[in-house]
């Protein structure tokens, strides 16, 4: 291929209008521009370079490849702006606009501040995240393969049904999180939020500050190394546990099986009518009161 042919061809301080205005385009390079009042200016693009540009409607990006996207701004109108897209980078963007990125792969989102992210990242896969922080219900939905650091959440039912997931540095204010899940490892992190870990299958916390009603419960293998617990109750109810708890357990319930380590526990409930106390290792100097039911 000669220079010419591989050299992508530029669109510098355009304002595009209208339905689909770069539909199909390949191989260009993006600055300075607008998209406004028209559906699916790039869908079905590929090989594009966008640079300091501003989506302000409807599905800017779908079916579309190969794509970065640098100091960028998706407006609120610009909804369920990148949909069925592949190998797709965005670095230092603003993303106001809800449901956003949807059965996506291999995508990287670096240094990306989403206030309005509800509904955002489902059924995504191959997902990288540094520097990203949201604000919207039902985050990450169903998504696999994910590698998140620096990561900031405000919003409840996040990443339900998600699998292979590792996560660093992260602050979560986010009830019933990671239900469903399978593979989920958490390391250093603030996780606020009742009902955390339902139903989950390989969920690992290291290093992780938790403060939960009911959290840990229903879950199959969950392992906790060098945790604390704050102002958390009726924990691991139904679940598979290896627990280090470095902090006091206001109460635990009825655990299926395994070992549990704590500072103390302010009341254990083990129900003999549900579970087998036997079955479960609790390695506690001081527990306030142990009782053989629920008292509600």
């Amino acid at each position: 291929m000669c220079k010419e042919e591989s050299e992508k061809k530029e669109i510098s301080g355009a304002y595009l209008t209208g339905e689909r205005p770069l539909f199909g385009g390949k191989n260009l390079s993006i600055q300075d521009t607008i998209f406004t009042d028209g559906e699916s200016p790039l869908k079905e693009a590929s090989d594009i370079d966008l640079k300091n540009s501003m989506f302000q409607w409807k599905y800017p990006l779908w079916y579309a490849k190969n794509i970065t996207a640098e100091d960028c701004t998706w407006f609120e109108m610009a909804r369920a702006g990148v949909w069925y897209t592949d190998n797709l980078t965005v670095k230092n963007a603003v993303i106001q606009a809800p449901k956003n990125f949807r059965r996506c792969h291999e995508l990287t989102l670096d240094h990306v501040f989403m206030p309005n992210a509800a509904e955002t990242l489902w059924h995504c896969s191959g997902v990288t995240m540094n520097e990203v922080s949201a604000k919207g219900d039902y985050f990450a939905m169903n998504c696999e393969n994910m590698k998140i650091s620096n990561f900031e959440l405000i919003g409840n039912y996040s990443f339900d049904g998600a699998k292979n997931v590792e996560v660093h540095n992260a602050k979560m204010l986010s009830k019933d999180a990671f239900w469903n899940t399978e593979n989920v490892t958490v390391y250093d992190s603030f996780i606020s939020g009742e009902y955390l870990g339902w139903n989950a299958k390989n969920l690992t916390l290291i290093n992780c500050t938790i403060e939960s009603l009911q959290g840990m419960c229903y879950i199959e293998n969950l392992v906790m190394k060098n945790c604390k617990l704050l102002n958390t109750n009726l924990a691991f109810e139904y679940s598979t546990v290896d627990a280090e708890i470095t902090s006091d357990i206001i109460s635990v319930l009825n655990p299926t099986s395994g070992i549990i380590r704590a500072a103390s526990i302010g009341e254990l409930i083990m129900d003999k009518e549900k579970i087998d106390p036997s079955k479960t290792e609790i390695v506690c100097e001081k527990i306030g009161k142990v009782s053989d039911h629920l008292m509600v």
